[in-house]
């Protein structure tokens, strides 16, 4: 896209994307910012350096807030949007739609995410994401929360939800078929695997990559090798482990950011629930240069004993971030 940038999961308790998130007047984007674009894996499209969240955009209580972050983050070079089918409830998905009407839609790159494990319940959740999202095609459907190792054999089994998806995708609903995971790197190998063996190819896979993701189960040394031999979109998600990050103040926000930008990522998505914090993004997108080794090994040194045992990383050793165990009705219905 590279945009000329002159003009200006689960619980509502979530913290902003870092502690002591700044207001829209505590950052300011440099002159001429351009937004950094990457290839989509060997999807052939290209997307930006930054996605905006689906969960933390609708987390204003007044919806033209919601709008006004997901046409700024666009209008700032931001085409990558994420969403959920069960994201507040179909709200996050039913303002992205508002957002996306007066011409948004035709500037973006839409991925939403499903829970059914049946194909009757993706279907009817995917003809729910269509309407809400006022669109005849989202452009990339993942498979959402494969967090349990019975998982894969659900999907990919008979009358699973894969079915649906690449039905979805021959009808032309779909575009890209991927799935998303934040539990265990050794789900998301199996995941790979089943795939794999089914010969139903996967274009992006979406999971956490953060400054302290290194040092407990993770997801980078595991997952990401596999991702990129295979030509496989690296979606990176919490940066800043769902706002813990930055309550340790090991780190700063751009540091987050930037560590996973400095993988081999498609994009990095991260909440935004105010133009301060998006703002952030947007200026660490603009001024991303990769991080020298030495400045790597500095960052991990500093977290190693933070993230030793996954304390902050909270969606891999609680429940907290588990939409689908709390609302176990997600799997198999279409009732939000």
């Amino acid at each position: 896209m590279g945009q000329n940038a002159t003009s200006a999961g689960v619980g509502s308790k979530d913290p902003p994307e870092g502690a002591g998130a700044p207001g829209a007047q505590d950052v300011e984007l440099p002159a001429g910012g351009v937004m950094p674009t990457r290839p989509l894996g060997r999807t052939g499209v290209n997307v930006s350096l930054v996605g905006l969240g689906g969960y933390h955009m609708a987390k204003p209580k007044d919806e033209q807030e919601s709008i006004r972050l997901v046409r700024f983050a666009i209008d700032h070079g931001v085409n990558f949007l994420d969403n959920c089918w069960d994201y507040h409830k179909g709200r996050s998905e039913e303002l992205m739609g508002k957002a996306l009407q007066d011409g948004y839609r035709q500037k973006a790159f839409l991925m939403t995410k499903l829970d059914g494990r049946t194909r009757e319940a993706a279907e009817a959740q995917l003809e729910q994401s269509l309407r809400r999202l006022r669109t005849d095609v989202i452009d990339l459907v993942q498979m959402h929360e494969i967090i349990r190792m019975s998982d894969p054999g659900q999907i990919y089994g008979p009358g699973g939800a894969m079915e649906a998806l690449v039905a979805a995708k021959k009808a032309g609903k779909i575009r890209f078929i991927g799935f998303t995971g934040h539990k265990d790197p050794d789900i998301h190998l199996a995941m790979l695997q089943v795939a794999e063996r089914q010969g139903v190819p996967l274009d992006a896979v979406q999971l956490p990559l953060n400054v302290l993701d290194p040092h407990y189960r993770s997801f980078e040394k595991k997952v990401l090798p596999v991702l990129t031999e295979r030509g496989i979109a690296v979606l990176g998600m919490k940066p800043f482990a769902g706002g813990e990050v930055m309550k340790t103040g090991a780190v700063s926000a751009i540091d987050c950011l930037h560590y996973p930008m400095s993988l081999p990522t498609s994009v990095v998505i991260t909440g935004c629930d105010s133009l301060g914090v998006l703002k952030q993004a947007l200026r660490a997108a603009y001024t991303f240069q990769p991080l020298s080794g030495e400045r790597v090994s500095a960052i991990l040194a500093r977290t190693a004993q933070l993230g030793a045992q996954g304390k902050y990383e909270l969606f891999k050793t609680t429940e907290k971030h588990d939409g689908t165990t709390q609302n176990p009705h997600w799997l198999t219905t279409a009732k939000v």
